[in-house]
C-alpha cells in the first residue's frame, strides 16, 4: 500500500512540476525597430521620441494602463545603449548576438575583407544550434536578394505592393540581420517575412524567432510620398514612425493569436541604437508582450541594455552565459559584461525567466531550408531544468502528497467499537 501510494505521489508531483515549468517563457519573438529613442531631451530635434508620439498610436497603446492592449505588457523605463559609441546600427545587432561589437563601427555587408564576418566565436544562434533548439530568422524582402548576407533594394517585380505600407519598393538591409555576421549561421534559417503568418498558423515557428521588417517598416526610412495612417498624412521622419507603427499593429496580433504565444510566448519590441547621444538622457524602447509579463503597462527603474536581452535568452534556453574576451567600450551605466547585466526578469512574473542555467543539448539533425545548406530540425522545447533537478523536486513534492494521502486514509478509516478493557 505504501509503495503504491508513493508511486501515485511521485507521478502526481511530476505533473505538478510540469505545470510549473509551463510558466516559464519558452517561445520568443523579437521585432526590431530602428533609430528612435523611447525618451530624449526636449532640446533634441533630430527625430521625435516614440513615447507619446502621435504617429505611433499602437505602440503607445501598449504602454497605456487604461488601454486594453496593455493587459499583457511590461516595458523598461531605463533601457540604455549597451556602451558609449555603439554606432552605427550593425554594431548593435552584433552585440545582441555576441555581447560585444568586436571593436567594429561599420554598416558594411559581412565579408572577410570588411572584418565583420566572424568564425569560432560564441554567439546566441550558434549556441542554439549546439543545443538543438529551433530558431528562425524572418527578414522582410530577403527574397529579393541573392543571399541573406547581401543587401538589396529596388522596385518589387510583377507590380506587387508591400503588404504593410502599400508601396512598390523593397529595401532589405543586412546590417539589421544579427545572425548574418557569423560564418556558422550567416545564411541559416533565414526566411522571408511573408512566411511568418503561415508559420504562426501552422505552429512551425522556432522557439527563438527574430523578425526584421524592411527599412520602410522598421522606422528607419520614410517613403518619399509620405504615409497616411488613421486618416493623418505624415511626411519625413514622422512618416517612418507611422509606417513602423502600422507594421507592428499587424504583426503583433498575428503572433498573439498563435498557439506558441498563448502557451509560453514572449514578444520583445527592440530598437538598435540611441539618437543624439549615449547618456542616461536617451532611453530605448524595450517592450515585452507576454501572458507571463507583469502586465497592464508595468514598468520599473531597473537598468537594462542589449546585454540584458542576450543574458535573458541564454537563461530561457538553458545556455551558458557568453564570456567576453574582447575589451568592450565604456558602458553608459554599470558594466558591459553579460554576467553583470540585469536580465528582463523584473518585467515578468516570478519564474518566467529561470534563474539557474541548465543545458539540454540533444544531437542536432540538419535539414535543408531556404537560404540554408543546413538548419536544425524543430526540437522539443527544453525545460530549463536538468532531469536530476526535476526528480529531486518531484520527490520532495511526492513526500508532501504522500503525507496528505496517509492522513486522508486514516481519517476515512472507520473506528472499531466495543466494550473497553478494564
Amino acid at each position: 500500500m505504501f509503495c503504491r501510494c508513493f508511486i501515485v505521489a511521485v507521478v502526481a508531483s511530476q505533473l505538478l512540476v510540469g505545470g510549473a515549468r509551463a510558466q516559464q517563457a519558452g517561445h520568443v519573438f523579437y521585432i526590431a525597430l530602428e533609430n528612435h529613442n523611447w525618451t530624449q531631451p526636449a532640446s533634441y530635434r533630430g527625430c521625435q521620441q516614440l513615447y507619446g508620439n502621435p504617429a505611433a498610436p499602437y505602440l503607445n497603446s501598449l504602454v497605456n494602463p487604461a488601454d486594453s492592449n496593455s493587459a499583457q505588457v511590461s516595458y523598461a523605463s531605463n533601457y540604455y545603449s549597451a556602451a558609449v559609441g555603439l554606432h552605427p546600427s550593425e554594431t548593435n545587432y552584433i552585440w545582441h548576438e555576441a555581447g560585444t561589437n568586436f571593436g567594429l563601427h561599420t554598416n558594411a555587408d559581412p565579408s572577410d575583407a570588411s572584418g565583420n564576418l566572424f568564425a569560432n566565436v560564441t554567439h546566441l544562434t550558434g549556441q542554439l544550434n549546439a543545443a538543438g533548439i529551433a530558431w528562425k530568422n524572418y527578414q522582410e524582402d530577403v527574397e529579393y536578394s541573392t543571399s541573406p548576407q547581401v543587401s538589396a533594394w529596388g522596385t518589387i517585380p510583377g507590380g506587387r505592393k508591400n503588404p504593410y505600407n502599400g508601396s512598390s519598393r523593397y529595401n532589405y538591409a543586412v546590417k539589421h540581420n544579427p545572425s548574418a555576421f557569423f560564418k556558422d549561421t550567416g545564411t541559416q534559417n533565414t526566411f522571408p517575412m511573408t512566411q511568418l503568418a503561415g508559420d504562426l498558423k501552422n505552429d512551425t515557428v522556432g522557439r527563438y524567432n527574430w523578425i526584421t521588417p524592411d527599412q520602410f517598416n522598421e522606422m528607419h526610412s520614410y517613403l518619399i510620398e509620405g504615409f497616411t495612417y488613421h486618416g493623418v498624412h505624415y511626411a519625413g521622419d514622422q512618416a517612418a514612425v507611422a509606417q513602423g507603427d502600422n507594421c507592428l499593429s499587424i504583426i503583433i496580433p498575428q503572433i498573439m493569436a498563435c498557439e506558441a504565444y498563448k502557451h509560453d510566448g514572449m514578444i520583445v519590441i527592440w530598437c538598435d541604437e540611441t539618437e543624439g547621444g549615449d547618456t542616461t538622457a536617451q532611453t530605448l524602447p524595450e517592450i515585452i508582450i507576454s501572458p507571463l509579463a507583469r502586465g497592464h503597462a508595468y514598468t520599473n527603474n531597473v537598468v537594462m541594455s542589449h546585454s540584458s536581452d542576450l543574458k535573458t535568452m541564454e537563461e530561457i534556453f538553458g545556455l551558458p552565459l557568453v564570456a567576453i574576451a574582447f575589451q568592450n567600450p565604456v558602458p553608459v551605466v554599470g558594466d558591459t559584461s553579460i554576467a553583470g547585466a540585469n536580465d528582463l526578469s523584473s518585467l515578468m512574473t516570478p519564474g518566467a525567466i529561470p534563474a539557474a542555467l541548465a543545458i539540454a543539448a540533444p544531437p542536432t539533425t540538419m535539414v535543408a531550408g531556404p537560404f540554408s545548406a543546413a538548419r536544425p530540425a524543430m526540437a522539443t522545447p527544453s525545460s530549463g531544468y536538468s532531469l536530476i533537478g526535476q526528480w529531486r523536486v518531484a520527490i520532495v513534492v511526492a513526500a508532501g502528497v504522500l503525507v496528505l494521502l496517509t492522513l486522508l486514509v486514516r481519517l476515512g478509516r472507520p473506528r472499531k467499537t466495543g466494550t473497553p478493557r478494564e
